[in-house]
């Protein structure tokens, strides 16, 4: 992990001391804290934790598309294309409505809720050309059958089609060739299979990987599921009460966790050999995002926490794995026999 006045240029998107707070009566949600991340051109990274970890709280603040009641109380988050560098941070809203979409597109979980129901499918992609000066007619339409091909739907059935009548695997599709239109160089995806069957899910992951072999561009995904990330990813993050508390490559972390909370979501998923004895879910719950605990946030919830956990904050470092990083006081002397064996 680089220093501020690094000179590693080869990143799409670079987040520095980053952290975000959402404003509520009883104080300030620390829903991000002090997270330093870089994605790389053409790399698959998966962000994986517990639901109000901190994950889509990251994936939001990459385009800019927070609520009104966050607050980005410090950092910087840059982007980096064709040998151009510039702040996200800093871009004004002309700027940042180029920026979204076409260097950088979010695809969220509720398909449905992120399309006009009363408009057809072929209008949704006019109106986001048109919003950025990119193809129309004819062009527009070409390009759209294309990516509708791509992500193996009939683009014939398809164009002239409402949101309501396509299936929750259908729009969820329609919805990544939308967010491809303009040729974006990173794509983040917000628990892109939640609540879609299982022979859905298969299909969903099946179109990422052909595209990612095809237009090689930048993917985030977000999500709990360690399934996913095992099959998708190349790199995984793992993040917990708002701050990234281990990243490292997939085969590695899947090997060989470096953290307990890591290796307890590893514990927690169920195999086709394991008994169901072997299963265990994380004891305790996550912690109040308000009123955090001491030192190391997730003591309470650690079977290895000892005193200095419980008073300082372990910062994320490399361990003795090649970009392997992990925010532990005691992953050299973690448990081999506690650790996940699940690849």
């Amino acid at each position: 992990m680089l220093e501020p006045g690094e000179t590693n240029h080869d990143f799409t998107i670079r987040l520095r001391d980053l952290s975000v707070s959402y404003r509520a009566p009883r104080g300030l949600v620390k829903a991000v804290r002090h997270v330093n991340l870089d994605i790389r051109p053409g790399e698959i990274l998966a962000l994986i934790g517990e639901s109000g970890s901190g994950k889509t709280t990251l994936g939001l603040s990459m385009v800019r598309l927070l609520p009104n009641t966050a607050v980005v109380n410090s950092g910087k988050i840059l982007y980096r294309r064709d040998g151009k560098e510039l702040n996200v941070m800093e871009l004004n809203n002309n700027q940042l409505r180029q920026f979204r979409w076409k260097e950088c597109a979010m695809v969220f979980q509720a398909a449905l809720n992120a399309f006009n129901p009363v408009l057809r499918i072929s209008d949704q992609f006019a109106d986001t050309s048109r919003a950025h000066g990119y193809f129309h007619g004819k062009a527009l339409q070409e390009r759209a059958f294309h990516l509708l091909n791509l992500v193996r739907l009939d683009p014939n059935q398809v164009w002239k089609a409402y949101p309501h009548e396509l299936s929750g695997g259908m729009r969820q599709r329609v919805l990544i060739a939308l967010s491809l239109l303009l040729e974006p160089q990173l794509l983040i995806l917000d628990e892109p299979t939640t609540a879609l069957d299982i022979l859905t899910q298969r299909n969903i992951i099946d179109v990422l990987k052909e595209l990612h072999a095809k237009l090689n561009f930048t993917l985030i995904f977000i999500s709990h599921d360690l399934s996913l990330a095992a099959e998708l990813a190349d790199r995984m993050a793992t993040i917990y009460a708002g701050e990234i508390v281990e990243s490292g490559d997939v085969f590695s972390t899947f090997q060989n966790p470096l953290h307990p909370y890591t290796n307890g979501l590893l514990q927690a998923v169920p195999t086709l050999s394991a008994h169901k004895d072997d299963i265990n879910s994380i004891p305790g719950s996550p912690p109040d995002l308000i009123d955090l605990p001491t030192g190391c946030k997730y003591h309470p919830r650690c079977p290895f926490a000892d005193e200095k956990c419980i008073q300082q904050e372990p910062k994320l470092v490399e361990s003795d794995q090649t970009n392997h990083l992990v925010a532990c006081w005691h992953w050299k002397s973690f448990p081999k026999s506690s650790k996940s064996s699940n690849g």
